[in-house]
């Protein structure tokens, strides 16, 4: 049984709206989600893991409830949630449902790079009308038919981790583009009404592809050269449904331009806390590992017997070591989404590098403490524990910012000032 129980531990926030002085947009966002997650996500969150099923039943709730729109501006008919907002809701949602809360944030993304990122961006100003015009068209499709927009980086390169120009490539013909490659690793693939694709415009004359030259641009599911392609049986996150996409030579019109061109490279370069948005699903896998731990430990889990083995000194003292390290987490995690912002400092970028290293690190570490301090009855398939166990392992795997490449970056850049060589 997946529903958690009413407990005052499982019952209070991840981050106390007074404690961590949260607006009230933000404490109303968190408790909606808090809400919506034990009523909704947790009944069904082993079916997605058993079935490596794509939670589309939570996707039509979510549709319902408002929260495909939380990015979408509220001039524009959405909740208006900025960045950190976003992402306290979000780790509520990971709480629950590791698999639904990280295809939202594909989902999510859509929005949030089109809207609040967007605008504190340099754009001219027609360029600036024309795209909130072609953003309305999109934010339209989501808030009145519940479209679904999905987010895939991965070719299996380094253009996902920002090293090289993205393989997939897009050429101009008239009325629009030509999309063609492959994208790994597609949460969504075969689900999302809308796959959001970074691809790399070919110019004509061009030396060699450039990163400057990224586009953004929505593709149908069902536009013709779109296929989806392998299986899907992974370790965790088994309900992302994250198959192989290729592109051949698809049309894409004009105006499915999610960001106007050359400004997704502004943005990956000047707004780098945008690659921190799927680590809000790991701070709430953490959370969900010590909530159990504690709810089993003092014997009120549903479903089991009334069993206390809270007396224990081992028992105590794991628990104890549990919660320093969440308590940790959370701060770091905290100040690092605090401090989003465009053109942050260089402290700033390595606190987030810092933060997301940890928060990935840290849910594997609290959820397979969970498992050795719980015991061989807490691994049961009819338990979340062994789930958010094999979830919270895939954090530290996932690009742009592998737990591999936040401490190559942070050595680096601790080290070097820019430009600054051994020369």
């Amino acid at each position: 049984m997946d529903a958690l129980p009413v407990t005052a531990a499982t019952e209070a926030p991840i981050f106390d709206p007074a404690a961590f002085r949260l607006t009230p947009q933000e404490a109303a966002l968190t408790a909606r989600a808090r809400d919506f997650g034990r009523a909704v996500l947790a009944p069904r969150a082993a079916r997605w893991d058993r079935e490596a099923s794509f939670p589309t039943d939570n996707y039509r709730d979510m549709h319902r409830a408002g929260l495909l729109g939380i990015c979408i501006p509220e001039e524009e008919g959405g909740l208006g949630a900025g960045f950190r907002a976003y992402c306290l809701t979000a780790a509520e949602m990971g709480r629950y449902c590791g698999a639904t809360a990280l295809t939202w944030n594909m989902h999510v993304c859509s929005t949030l790079w089109t809207g609040v990122l967007t605008e504190d961006l340099d754009l001219p100003a027609e360029a600036r009308a024309g795209h909130r015009a072609r953003r309305r068209r999109h934010y339209d499709r989501i808030l009145r038919d519940g479209a679904i927009f999905s987010q895939p980086f991965s070719e299996g390169g380094a253009a996902a981790a920002g090293g090289v120009a993205f393989g997939t490539t897009a050429r101009r013909v008239p009325g629009g583009f030509l999309v063609s490659g492959r994208k790994i690793f597609a949460s969504l693939a075969g689900h999302a009404d809308y796959y959001g694709i970074l691809c790399t415009e070919i110019r004509d004359g061009s030396d060699k592809p450039s990163r400057r030259d990224t586009l953004y641009l929505a593709v149908p599911r069902d536009a013709p050269g779109v296929t989806v392609e392998g299986e899907w049986d992974p370790l965790g996150m088994r309900g992302t449904v994250s198959r192989t996409l290729v592109f051949k030579d698809v049309f894409v019109e004009e105006a499915a331009a999610l960001m106007p061109p050359g400004l997704y490279f502004q943005a990956a370069t000047r707004w780098p806390h945008m690659f921190m948005t799927l680590s809000p699903t790991y701070m709430g896998l953490a959370q969900a590992a010590y909530d159990f731990t504690v709810a089993y430990l003092r014997g009120e889990w549903p479903g089991m017997p009334p069993v206390k083995r809270r007396m224990y000194p081992t028992k105590q003292i794991a628990v104890a070591e549990m919660r320093v390290m969440l308590e940790q987490t959370k701060a770091l995690w905290f100040q690092a989404i605090t401090d989003a912002r465009p053109d942050p400092t260089k402290d700033q970028v390595l606190r987030a590098w810092a933060a997301q290293h940890t928060v990935m690190e840290n849910a594997a570490a609290l959820a397979a403490k969970a498992v050795r301090t719980c015991g061989g009855q807490a691994m049961l398939k009819t338990l979340p524990l062994e789930r958010i166990f094999r979830d919270a392992r895939c954090g530290s795997l996932m690009l742009p910012w592998t737990a591999e490449l936040c401490i190559d970056r942070i050595g680096r850049d601790a080290l070097y000032e820019k430009g600054e060589t051994d020369d």
